[in-house]
């Protein structure tokens, strides 16, 4: 991965655009760029869009201002202490999902599911914190569903969830995770009873008669360059068609609506 700069002239001033970008070498030794990461625009003329101010930790444990400039161009003169870096040397290392994974966190946070599940998965004798190995379940199921042995072997080291949890890759042994799926099932009435609760707190829902499914269809095309259809597990067996999943509740009121 490297950075990537594109300029444009507009309005007579020159503008760059910084780019993280991927290089894959394909089948027919073409080479083709994927961009990683948008960083947006580091301009003269355009103090604003470029300055990017972060907090970082002295010492003391005290939080300060810092604003980040390239090293080619002199910081204008700012109310906190300027950092220079040379935009030619940077690299990126082991890049994560962050912000999907700590988004999952919080809606559990949300649910209070931790209030539910902690005396009900309490820690092993052994060290083994199962309420974390369900987080990891739910926000891989919540994010990318795929098989516990993807979820192993691929997803959770490219993901950011184990520095959110304080885990390591032991959390995502793919018998940890088969052991914690054997513990849940004995409390499936328990949660779906929790969840219904939590819902009409939150929605003010009422219900004589609750019904919910949850199903998929496929598509016989080519997954699009954007949008909800992925290749994933397909109860069809067609594995070679991208698929979506549609879910849906419905109460007197038809709130919430339904959901793709």
């Amino acid at each position: 991965m490297f950075l990537c700069a594109k300029t444009r002239k507009k309005d007579g001033k020159l503008h760059r655009y910084w780019s993280v970008v991927e290089s894959r070498r394909t089948a027919d030794d073409r080479v083709l760029q994927r961009q990683v990461l948008y960083l947006g625009e580091i301009n003269d003329s355009q103090k604003a869009a470029w300055t990017r101010a972060i907090k970082v930790f002295a010492d003391d444990g005290e939080a300060q201002q810092v604003a980040i400039f390239p090293d080619d161009r002199a910081a204008p003169q700012l109310d906190c202490e300027t950092v220079h870096i040379r935009l030619s040397e940077l690299s990126l290392h082991r890049p994560r999902q962050w912000g999907a994974c700590w988004l999952a966190l919080e809606l559990w946070g949300q649910l209070g599911l931790d209030g539910f599940w902690s005396p009900r998965l309490p820690p092993s004798r052994q060290g083994t914190r199962w309420l974390n190995v369900l987080k990891t379940l739910t926000t891989y199921r919540l994010l990318d569903p795929g098989s516990e042995w993807r979820l192993h072997r691929h997803w959770y080291r490219h993901s950011a969830l184990g520095d959110l949890l304080g885990e390591d890759e032991g959390v995502a042994q793919s018998d940890t995770l088969y052991r914690c799926l054997d513990k849940l099932l004995a409390q499936k009435k328990a949660v779906f009873s929790y969840l219904r609760g939590r819902w009409q707190d939150l929605f003010g829902a009422r219900f004589e008669v609750l019904l919910y499914g949850l199903t998929s269809t496929y598509f016989e095309s080519e997954p699009p360059g954007a949008g909800k259809r992925h290749f994933g597990y397909s109860r069809d067996k067609r594995f070679d068609c991208v698929q979506v999943v549609i879910a849906l509740v419905v109460t007197p009121e038809g709130f919430p609506p339904p959901t793709r």
